[in-house]
């Protein structure tokens, strides 16, 4: 399987030359004044960076504005938080992607390994995907739930054959953000409770009604929002004050030892009291929801002890409110070894939202639920002008079908067990390396001053470990309450030698991290 998508999909016809040039470029395009544009501290060499994979693909001619213009643009025209959210001291203009990979307008070629923040699920531009939505764009570009149309019923009765009983009634959104939103209200209506329950370092959108649901100061602005929502303790097993050798459902555990039977997480017991405190000291005796990643996803890919939200799940129905699963990030087959996330943790939710993977980029999302829970939603009436929209549903639906035909979900178990078990080892060569954890290819690397405290390795440092990735040709994302963990989410379409050519790049950036030191 593997050996035949690796061929589908191939790379560049660009020589290993072509890829030094590009390194040699960054070089130069640098500027040694400290500001926006800072010369990287270590010059790498055809003889410490490996050879970046072939593909077959060659990218369009770039003929569009200059960096510089684009730059100009977005620091005087775009709003502001769109330079302060831009990563790296020498932004990446990127002009072109395929499967796996990007370009940027100068020609040089990225490994992408965080796919547009976890949203490019089967690949840049797929071609099956892509010619989906050309067809569509030439049928028909836009129209309502006002009417009758084929694409939304197509999609919705692939959707809903994906998901176990009784999660059959879709309504569709634009985003992840919507769909969270929608799901709060949902909640609220069917129970007639209103506090909402969700963990410290989640992350679940930033409309003022999700801003609630999210725990982390970053996103936070000192305005009323998102009323009625709390936190518990996140069962961090790594970072949190309870954790051990044998915790969470990964094929890597942290280094903490503990003297739990093989049968028992006594950290699972201590984590669910620290939520039964939230029962007793800061909602009310009925609430409305849980709200529950399967596994974080802007917090840094933090797991939970395996029974944690089976346990969770009884204590907020025996409280009156509904279990939702956030799979924005960890859906349609990222984890490997189950298409949702919640499957992993053997439990039903009452409600599923979605998004970012959904439509391999396009916007889209959807919330699943019950019927007697999207009755409840009948009692007034809710419009979306472009949510389940022709063109979103023929893309969706189409990467529904890739999913299958591509086997991603088994490329996402294999490679993506392969870059745990390997990283794993990485771990033990070096002290900055806390953690590694996730599954399939939704994976963190937690870094640290060092293992005995675990205190998080300061932002620079980071940054500058994320610059050196990004010049020798790989894009990673970062997360983590505190901007602590590298965040590896590619395209579910990478093959084992992009992993091998990650492995030997992030070990390149430790050891010269560790020389600058």
């Amino acid at each position: 399987m593997l050996k035949v998508l690796s061929r589908m999909h191939g790379s560049c016809v660009a020589s290993r030359s072509d890829f030094w040039n590009g390194i040699d470029f960054t070089a130069r395009f640098h500027r040694p004044s400290g500001a926006l544009c800072q010369k990287s501290a270590v010059k790498h060499t055809a003889s410490d960076l490996p050879q970046m994979p072939h593909c077959n693909f060659r990218p369009d001619p770039y003929q569009g504005m200059t960096a510089n213009q684009m730059l100009h643009i977005r620091q005087h025209n775009c709003n502001p938080m769109t330079m302060k959210v831009t990563s790296y001291k020498k932004p990446v203009f990127i002009q072109q992607g395929h499967m796996q990979w990007l370009w940027d307008v100068d020609g040089k070629r990225y490994l992408d390994l965080f796919a547009g923040v976890a949203t490019v699920s089967v690949g840049h531009c797929h071609p099956k995907v892509t010619a989906a939505a050309e067809k569509q764009l030439r049928r028909l570009w836009h129209t309502t739930n006002i009417y009758v149309y084929p694409t939304i019923h197509e999609y919705v009765e692939k959707l809903v054959a994906l998901l176990p009983e009784p999660l059959k009634v879709v309504y569709l959104t634009n985003s992840g953000s919507e769909a969270n939103d929608l799901a709060m209200l949902m909640a609220r209506l069917h129970t007639g409770n209103f506090d909402i329950i969700t963990f410290r370092g989640s992350y679940h959108g930033g409309s003022p009604q999700t801003m609630g649901l999210t725990s982390n100061m970053a996103y936070k602005y000192p305005v009323a929002s998102g009323l009625g929502c709390h936190n518990t303790m996140c069962p961090d097993v790594f970072r949190g004050p309870w954790g051990g050798d044998h915790c969470r459902d990964s094929p890597v555990q942290t280094y903490r030892q503990c003297s739990c039977p093989a049968d028992r997480c006594q950290a699972n017991d201590m984590y669910i009291n620290q939520l039964k405190e939230v029962f007793a000291t800061t909602v009310p005796s009925r609430i409305a929801a849980f709200f529950g990643e399967p596994i974080q996803g802007v917090g840094g890919a933090v797991q939970y002890p395996k029974d944690y939200l089976k346990e969770a799940y009884r204590l907020v129905r025996e409280r009156g409110g509904v279990c939702i699963a956030d799979e924005v990030q960890t859906g349609f087959g990222r984890t490997g070894s189950h298409y949702w996330g919640f499957q992993g943790h053997d439990v039903i939710p009452d409600m599923v939202t979605m998004a970012k993977g959904i439509a391999n980029g396009f916007p889209m999302g959807a919330v699943v639920t019950t019927s007697e829970i999207a009755s409840s939603f009948s009692k007034g009436v809710h419009f979306n002008t472009f949510g389940g929209n022709p063109v979103a549903c023929a893309i969706g639906s189409s990467v529904l079908d890739t999913i299958e035909e591509d086997g991603t979900q088994e490329i996402s178990a294999k490679v993506g067990t392969y870059l745990l078990e390997e990283l794993a080892k990485m771990r033990g060569k070096y002290e900055i390396i806390g953690d590694v954890r996730g599954k399939g290819l939704m994976i963190g690397v937690e870094m640290v001053k060092d293992k005995a405290s675990r205190d998080p390795l300061p932002p620079a440092d980071m940054a500058e470990i994320f610059e050196d990735v990004k010049d020798m040709g790989v894009l990673i994302g970062k997360g983590g309450v505190y901007g602590q963990t590298f965040r590896i989410k590619p395209p579910m379409c990478i093959t084992k030698e992009d992993a091998d050519y990650f492995l030997a790049v992030f070990n390149q950036a430790m050891i010269n991290y560790t020389e600058r030191r």
